[in-house]
């Protein structure tokens, strides 16, 4: 049928994929392309209907149709192997079949040819060749125009002849191909598909998939003996594990191939069937025989060493256990499998259970999608896909009788039936006996092993490994519940049973569950000695074992309880009840008691030890304690506890569990602390070390608290509900400034402020003040309140997210996706600016090239990639590059995007730009590539122009009846069609521009949106259609112009034909643009004026639609991005953050994008703070003179604790004794905060200040103070004793 009518400008596949959630604009923009394209196939199917109608009505004249409802109902109806044949002569035939034996018996090279013209015959002329099976009666019947049938042997024997020929020139190009590469093997795939499909053309399907699958079945039989058997030397466990290893790859790819190639040819239920019986089956076959070689190899060794054991033996002895053995022969031939062996099972059952998987996949992912389920039988002719690939249908005129029966049977749907299962039955008994046994031996003798090197050592610290290699095996646990550092003997133990677990996982027949079951029951046992032992171990602490013990035992407990709950899961797919129930719940028992100890361990040694400190603590002393310079011993002393708390917790626990312990640590050592200084009564002397202790206590509580806060919120806002123990440490914190303030404020500001002028009476009530929870932090003289902005605004400063994020015990992604964000971005410019200012030494520069080489992101295309994902702040990636851009002068670059350039002179931004508008119109480069194949495909441009042309001879003898048009002659007449192609090809470019527009993440449409805004005049002026829109055009007109990146981006071949249209294609879009150097060609505008005498302005028309949706979106976003900062919320919610942070782990690398950042961030701490600061005091801030490195080096061990080092790094910081005692405390803005104090708190406080005591030396305008404040506040209302130790 001819190319022609509107119906044809149009494409009925929807290529965008939608990567990023859409907007409503986008949803809009979506939905009506959906609705276009319903349009345009509906109108294109009842054009053809319609044509199809026309072309019956002048053939069959005895049958009018009148519809094209009618003419579904003839199609329907029809039996295409009944109609009326006309008379073909059978001399005309017999000539014809002669002259294609001739020449294929005759001629060199001539197959290729001859199976084309016949299609084209079939396709064009409506000749049906019969493909009827091999030796049955000849019969050829047509749809359109009949042979007819003499049914002479002659006939039979020369078709048969020529079809023979051909079918082993198609037999042999199928097994000759070779797979070189990704983009070889699709090409490959669609070679088989047509060799496929020309066979059917041949012969019948059930005949052709026979054939294709012995070829394929010998192809895996060959495949596994040479990867198994290749080997010198008798086949052992060892070489079959390797052997499955390398083969099992290359028959997933096999496997691939065959169901890409029979979903074009054959019914999904038949491609099952293929494959099942093909490779399954085979591959069960071989292992089935390979593993009773195995067994019965091994139990030969097995009854070798017990003949030996015989001699050695009594006679007696001998004769019974040689027919013992014989009696175990028969029963099963039970054998003992080593360790070793039972590793390389295990192996070997994995590789198998991956395999099963990656089957099922490539089944779901090829045979359900609609594309590739298209089902081409009992149709005649030539049939065209939607993506324009050739379909060759087949006739059965032999099996018409046989048609109805078919028809009423209803058979059962056939599934995926791998049976390698089977195939160890044989081995069952013997893996079920000895897996008990390995397992019990080698978990005893790495507990035994461990209890010598403790008794050996000198001292009785557990011996530790990092728990980064287990990751993988528990990829389920989130990473802030993953232990850091585990007991050693306890990674051994749980690394040999992940070995085993595939053995336990394959078991889901009947005849393989007492594997399951023993190795779930042997689990347990290991699972309760381990926790015996650790129990010993924590036992030990502190008598025998250091404190770091009882972390170790706790978070080796966490790993095996995370370890046996992960087993349970994997095994609950063929088991309904949990099997691993006991030891989760001991372990869980444990793991609570023991973190209950943690945390009462170190606060009865900071009650008991640390924070008794008599000589400190002796506040009747009328002596100074170091002439007021410096705070008590215990204070110091509970600081560098705290600090070396923090450490152990941060090095060996679970991110989670070591905040859980530190917090409660903090939070309950600040009661006693709040509770100790409440009941103090010091003396003239000793009332500045009140003051400086209770300084150094809330500056170390403000430097920890970093570490106890997991997000912003809690730190800034604390609830009661919510966050208790954050709470908590705030009020105790409070409660200790205010006993600072009451107990050591000077009596005249104390006086001024409490009495103020009052009479003799006791106020009946203080004002009610209320002052937030943070209220202590912005009153001592501390760092910390510099990176505080004030509570009510419920924001930080950016020192201080940093700060946050750098004291979290990992990598908190939430938090780090807020510090890039926060303050627009600021974190980011700095780290854009340090990169392009950072000057590398030799061995700097190295790294990078060896990055740049092995294809890992650098740090400018890590922060883009990141920025881009951020769908719910799309204005952060302009805004972080917008000074980058500017001072880089890039924005230029945008005007000229080119496809090929890329490489060392190229910047990086504008290629991760250029990469993400190039993966956005791949479907309409594809679909374009597809278009032009189709057309080749039908008009035969490129069918013979390299091959050979029908011979002169051969087109004589084609029967007149016929009416054949040789393709040479009507590749001329049809010439002047090219025009509807270009038109059609221009017309797809278009109309998918709005689409693509609208699955472009919105912050590279905000991107452009800005770069718009750079722009000069004349770029303005010859950009109408907008930047964004100007560039998807461009890069597509050069992906058209460079033929070998439309090969490398689509994985098709072009040939010199295909690659003058897309070049003629190009010239029309550059001609649309206004972007052509010379006046446009007279061709280009010849298929312009098709499109628009067609679609009157629907090019300028779908231009704009494609501006108005980048630009619309990107001030919409503008205008939300406005609404929330002129709102209430400031900054971004967690809920918001949490979800962005979920699209981006979703999104490729986005993790790990976010972790080299993170790492990036850490190895410039020192760095980065100092350029926040200088941010603060200039908004342009400086220029780095200090280099920021650019690759990832690996960290180093972590340091052990050293207290001398926390002295220099943490305490000169975090409380300088200097700065406390020289601090000028602003009395008069600190005490009225306090008016609202519970009255008798102030009471007890009051009485507590050494003014108050009997005998006190003062002086006359103090005792007159001191007499006022007794007779109003303690003189009327005397405190009892029971109220001074409330």
């Amino acid at each position: 049928m001819e190319w022609g009518g509107e119906y044809s400008l149009d494409s009925s596949n929807l290529d965008c994929l939608l990567n990023v959630l859409p907007g409503e604009l986008e949803f809009q923009q979506i939905l009506s392309d959906l609705d276009e394209k319903i349009k345009k196939n509906s109108s294109s199917i009842e054009q053809c209907l319609k044509d199809l109608q026309s072309e019956v009505n002048e053939i069959c004249t005895d049958e009018i149709l009148q519809s094209t409802t009618d003419c579904l109902q003839w199609l329907n109806k029809c039996n295409f192997s009944s109609l009326r044949p006309s008379s073909t002569q059978h001399g005309e035939l017999m000539e014809f079949l002669r002259t294609l034996q001739s020449l294929l018996k005759n001629e060199q090279n001539q197959e290729e040819m001859i199976l084309h013209f016949l299609l084209d015959l079939s396709s064009q002329c409506g000749v049906s060749f019969p493909c009827t099976p091999s030796g049955t009666s000849f019969e050829l019947t047509s749809s359109l125009h009949a042979i007819e049938d003499d049914s002479t042997m002659d006939v039979k024997s020369l078709w048969d002849d020529v079809r023979l020929h051909l079918r082993r020139f198609l037999v042999n190009r199928l097994q000759s191909q070779e797979e070189t590469s990704t983009n070889a093997l699709q090409q490959q795939m669609k070679f088989k598909t047509q060799c496929i499909q020309q066979l059917l053309f041949l012969y019948p399907e059930s005949e052709v998939l026979m054939k294709y699958q012995n070829m394929q079945n010998k192809l895996v039989s060959d495949l596994l003996q040479n990867c198994i058997l290749s080997s010198c030397g008798e086949t052992n466990f060892d070489k079959v594990v390797h052997g499955y290893e390398s083969s099992i790859p290359t028959l997933c790819t096999m496997i691939k191939e065959d169901l890409y190639v029979l979903s074009g040819t054959i019914d999904p239920s038949s491609s099952l069937k293929f494959i099942n019986e093909t490779y399954l089956d085979t591959i069960t076959e071989e292992m089935t025989v390979l593993l009773e070689r195995l067994c019965e190899l091994q139990f030969k060794e097995n009854a070798l060493h017990i003949v030996k054991a015989n001699k050695i033996s009594k006679k007696h002895r001998g004769t019974v256990h040689a027919v013992a053995s014989k009696e175990y022969h028969k029963k099963g031939r039970n054998f003992c499998l080593t360790l070793y062996q039972l590793k390389c099972l295990s192996q070997l059952t994995k590789l198998f259970l991956l395999m099963e998987e990656k089957i099922e996949e490539l089944s779901t992912e090829i045979l359900l999608v609609p594309s590739f389920t298209e089902k081409n039988k009992n149709i005649q002719g030539v049939l065209k896909k939607a993506s324009g690939e050739l379909l060759i249908g087949e006739t059965r005129a032999n099996e018409t009788s046989g048609l109805p029966e078919q028809l009423l049977q209803v058979e059962e749907p056939i599934l995926l039936k791998f049976g390698w299962r089977d195939a160890f039955k044989d081995l069952s008994s013997s893996v079920a006996h000895c897996i008990t046994i390995a397992i019990e031996d080698f978990s005893t003798k790495i507990l035994q092993h461990e209890q010598k090197e403790e008794f050996s050592a000198a001292g009785y610290a557990m011996s530790l490994v990092n728990n980064e290699q287990m990751r993988e095996s528990c990829g389920a646990v989130q990473q802030e519940e993953q232990p850091k550092r585990i007991a050693k003997f306890c990674s051994d133990i749980m690394e040999e049973l992940d070995t085993l677990l595939p053995l336990a996982l394959a078991c889901r027949d009947d005849s393989l569950q007492e594997i399951r079951a023993n190795f779930v029951e042997a689990c347990s046992k290991v699972a309760t000695a381990v926790l015996a032992r650790l129990e010993e171990k924590s036992k030990d602490v502190p008598s025998k074992a250091p404190l770091q013990d009882m972390y170790a035992a706790l978070s080796t407990a966490i790993y095996v309880f995370q370890h046996f709950t992960m087993y349970g899961n994997l095994m609950r797919e063929t088991s309904k009840k949990p099997l691993f129930l006991v030891p989760v719940q001991q372990y869980q028992e444990f793991i609570n008691v023991l973190q209950f100890q943690v945390t009462n361990h170190c606060v009865r040694v900071c009650a008991t030890s640390i924070l008794q400190d008599a000589e400190s603590h002796h506040w009747d002393d009328y002596k100074a304690f170091y002439e007021g310079e410096r705070c008590s011993f215990s204070v110091q002393m509970w600081h560098y506890f705290c600090c070396a708390l923090h450490h152990d917790l941060w090095t060996i626990l679970p991110p989670k569990t070591a905040q859980e312990i530190l917090t409660d640590v903090l939070e309950q050592s600040l009661a006693m602390l709040s509770s100790r200084y409440c009941q103090a009564c010091p003396s003239y002397r000793r009332t500045p070390q009140i003051r400086i202790d209770i300084a150094a206590i809330l500056m170390s509580t403000a430097d920890m608290l970093w570490s106890v806060c997991s997000s912003v919120q809690e730190f800034l806002n604390p609830h009661e509900d919510t966050d208790l123990k954050v709470y908590k440490i705030h009020s105790h914190c409070n409660s200790l400034l205010s006993v600072l303030a009451i107990l050591t404020s000077p009596l005249k500001n104390l006086y001024k402020t409490f009495l103020n002028n009052c009479d003799e009476h006791l106020p009946q009530d203080f004002p009610q003040v209320f002052y937030h929870p943070l209220h202590w932090l912005f009153c001592i003289p501390s760092s910390c309140s510099s990176l505080l902005k004030t509570p009510s605004a419920r924001e930080m400063a950016a020192q201080g997210q940093l700060k946050l994020l750098l004291s979290q015990p990992y990598c908190n992604l939430n938090l780090l996706l807020e510090t890039l964000l926060h303050h627009d971005c600021l974190l980011v410019k700095i780290l854009l600016r340090s990169s392009r200012n950072a000057v590398l030494n030799h061995d700097e520069q190295c790294s990078l090239l060896e990055q740049i080489n092995n294809k890992q992101p650098t740090l400018i295309e890590t922060i883009f990639t990141v920025l881009s994902y951020c769908t719910l702040s799309p204005k952060s990636l302009g805004i972080a590059f917008e000074t980058y851009m500017e001072k880089e002068q890039l924005w230029n670059c945008l005007y000229n995007m080119t496809v090929s350039s890329c490489g060392e002179s190229e910047p990086e931004v504008i290629r991760c730009l250029k990469l993400t508008l190039i993966n956005s119109v791949k479907g309409i480069v594809k679909q374009i590539i597809s278009l032009m194949h189709s057309w080749e495909a039908t008009e035969n441009y490129g069918t013979y122009q390299h091959k050979q042309i029908i011979p002169e001879s051969l087109l004589k003898t084609v029967p007149k009846e016929w009416n054949y048009t040789p393709r040479e002659m009507k590749r001329k007449e049809s010439g002047k069609c090219f025009t509807r192609l270009a038109a059609q090809a221009v017309s797809i470019v278009i109309s998918k521009l709005p689409t693509v527009i609208a699955c472009l993440p919105p912050s590279i449409k905000y991107f452009f949106f800005l770069a718009e805004r750079k722009m000069s005049r004349n770029f303005a002026e010859l950009k109408k259609a907008g930047l964004l829109v100007w560039n998807l055009i461009v890069i597509i007109c050069r992906i058209f112009e460079d033929g070998n990146t439309a090969e490398l981006l689509t994985g098709a071949t072009l040939d010199r034909w295909s690659k003058e249209k897309l070049s003629l294609v190009r010239l029309c879009l550059e001609s649309i643009m206004g972007k052509q150097k010379s006046g446009p060609k007279q061709v280009t505008q010849k298929v312009i004026q098709s499109i628009e005498q067609q679609r009157p302005n629907w090019i300028e028309s779908q231009l704009l639609k494609a501006r108005k949706l980048s630009t619309d979106c990107a001030s919409v976003t503008v205008e939300s991005a406005t609404l929330e900062e002129g709102g209430i919320a400031l900054g971004f919610t967690e809920q918001k953050i949490n979800m962005m942070v979920l699209d981006i782990c979703h999104k490729p690398g986005g993790s790990e994008y976010l972790r080299q950042i993170y790492h990036i961030i850490q190895l410039n701490e020192e760095y980065l703070k100092e350029q926040l600061s200088c941010e603060n005091s200039s908004e342009d801030g400086v220029t780095s003179s200090q280099c920021l490195p650019l690759t990832l080096k690996g960290r180093e061990e972590q340091p052990v604790f050293n207290p001398f080092q926390v002295y220099r790094q943490s305490c000169a910081k975090v409380f300088n004794q200097s700065t406390i005692t020289e601090w000028n405390w602003d009395w008069s803005n600190l005490l009225p905060s306090y008016l609202g104090l519970d009255q008798m708190t102030f009471r007890v406080l009051l009485a507590h200040r050494w003014e108050m005591k009997e005998g006190a030396d003062l002086e006359d305008e103090e005792k007159v103070m001191v007499e006022h404040l007794k007779n109003v506040y303690l003189t009327q209302s005397t405190p009892t004793s029971e109220d001074k130790e409330e």
